[in-house]
């Protein structure tokens, strides 16, 4: 049986597996992934990528739509709906290659196939028509990812009762799609399906939409969607579900009693779960708890040699946080001083149309933290890039300790908020005050002025409104 010897051996070659790789790489260490699908993983071949490329052509379709608003006439606006989902599949394939590419340069081994841990240093590989083969490694990291979850008394089917992985796939365009979880995936999913001109109905159990959120900001967004004729089924559970040739049936408990939906298609977007199975783990003695591995502040299991980072060890789960884990633990690996990854300041980014992101704390869970704070708010309307780029939808509400002034939370809707976020994580990194943000100066006209506004009006010095 073929046997090679390397530093650090990581299994899955998604964003934290191979940002781990690259780092090691960068640190002198002997790396090498084994994937038994394609580099990426699903943010790069079934998630964040394609999804966002989807998404642009729903913003394009619907300026398109308004057309006569910037000046433009023409006749026969027609969607091609399986060239939209072949573009995305392009980016998807463009991405992965650069992923490849980057391996190369940094000498990093790709081994295809399953891996299954055999011991602490071992680790063997399947794939079809090749002999089995073992690996040999002084570190370990699991960078397994995760799957869609399920719900046992809904059936996934692929075809009727989908995944977000077939929701981007789809053959041609629904005329109408129930949506089961209204977190990020549901949330981005029924943005692009009904500016497409889908029926999109949302059902979620809890009583709001994006429920992790500001509710000042979700409460907006929800206004949003409701006048573009999305339908909101909050404090709704989901009993049961029938296919049939014609779609599907959703039988659901609402506050006001049972009620039937049907839809050509259902999709499943109520969350992930951790990919633990056939990898050897349980027989190692690697702990696992509700579908994740269990892991210690420097990323290791309770087997020597053994780690774990992304989504395999539970929420949050973000591509950009399994990057930072895979970084911080390989340079634990190397002895190399690290100050770990901080959970207080990941930016959660929801590409919905507007964009809602945010960082911190929410206004509700800072009180109940006992903080007295200061909040400050600023609409997009009266900010002149806005107007200018007909973006006029959005909010930004920045939430301040009083007594010192820290940024608690950070909170935006509207168009690129999904990039303005990253000013105030700096500003939290940084523990930038409220005066430090608006006394720094942002250039005119652009829609980061909003942040500085907002940061002003907690402190009742806003210019603009």
């Amino acid at each position: 049986m073929p046997q090679t010897q390397y530093d650090i051996v990581i299994v899955g070659g998604g964003p934290g597996g191979y940002t781990a790789a690259i780092r090691a790489a960068q640190l002198g260490m002997h790396a090498a992934i084994i994937e038994r699908e394609r580099l990426g993983g699903v943010c790069l071949n079934w998630g964040c990528i394609p999804t966002k490329a989807l998404l642009r052509n729903a913003e394009i379709f619907s300026l398109l739509q308004h057309a006569d608003e910037w000046g433009f006439s023409f006749e026969n606006l027609k969607l091609d709906f399986p060239r939209v989902i072949k573009r995305s599949r392009g980016i998807a394939d463009r991405v992965s290659k650069g992923v490849e590419f980057l391996l190369k340069k940094n000498n990093i081994t790709v081994i295809a196939g399953q891996a299954r841990l055999l011991s602490p240093d071992t680790v063997e590989v399947r794939a079809e028509g090749k002999e089995t083969s073992t690996v040999k490694a002084r570190h370990i990291i699991l960078a397994t990812g995760a799957r869609s979850r399920s719900l046992p008394m809904i059936p996934v089917d692929r075809k009727r009762i989908i995944t977000s992985s077939e929701a981007m796939t789809l053959p041609a365009l629904p005329a109408s799609m129930i949506i089961i979880g209204a977190g990020a995936i549901g949330v981005e999913f029924a943005s692009f399906y009904n500016a497409l001109g889908t029926r999109v109905t949302i059902v979620e159990m809890m009583p709001s939409i994006l429920p992790m959120e500001d509710k000042e900001l979700t409460k907006l967004l929800t206004s949003s969607f409701v006048k573009r004729g999305v339908e909101l089924l909050t404090d709704t559970r989901v009993e049961s579900a029938q296919v049939d040739e014609h779609g599907v049936t959703v039988q659901v408990h609402t506050s006001t009693g049972a009620r039937a939906l049907t839809a050509e298609v259902a999709l499943m977007a109520i969350g992930v779960q951790g990919n633990v199975e056939n990898l050897g783990l349980e027989s190692l003695g690697v702990r696992i708890e509700r579908g994740h591995v269990v892991v210690d502040k420097q990323y290791r299991t309770g087997v020597a040699g053994v780690y774990a980072i992304g989504d395999v060890i539970g929420p949050p789960w973000l591509a950009h946080v399994a990057s930072a884990e895979g970084i911080s633990c390989v340079e634990g690996i190397a002895g190399k001083e690290t100050a770990g990854v901080d959970y207080t300041n990941i930016p959660g980014c929801t590409y919905c149309t507007p964009q809602l992101a945010s960082v911190g704390f929410t206004e509700e869970v800072a009180k109940a933290e006992g903080y007295e704070v200061k909040v400050g708010r600023f609409p997009y309307r009266p900010l002149g890039k806005a107007m200018a780029i007909g973006e006029t939808e959005g909010l930004v509400k920045l939430v301040f300790d009083a007594k010192y002034g820290e940024l608690l939370g950070a909170h935006i809707l509207g168009a690129d908020a999904t990039e303005l976020i990253a000013e105030a994580v700096l500003a939290r990194r940084l523990e930038a005050t409220g005066p430090d943000i608006f006394r720094t100066i942002h250039a005119h006209p652009t829609l980061s002025e909003a942040l500085m506004e907002a940061a002003a009006a907690a402190y009742g010095e806003a210019i603009n409104i």
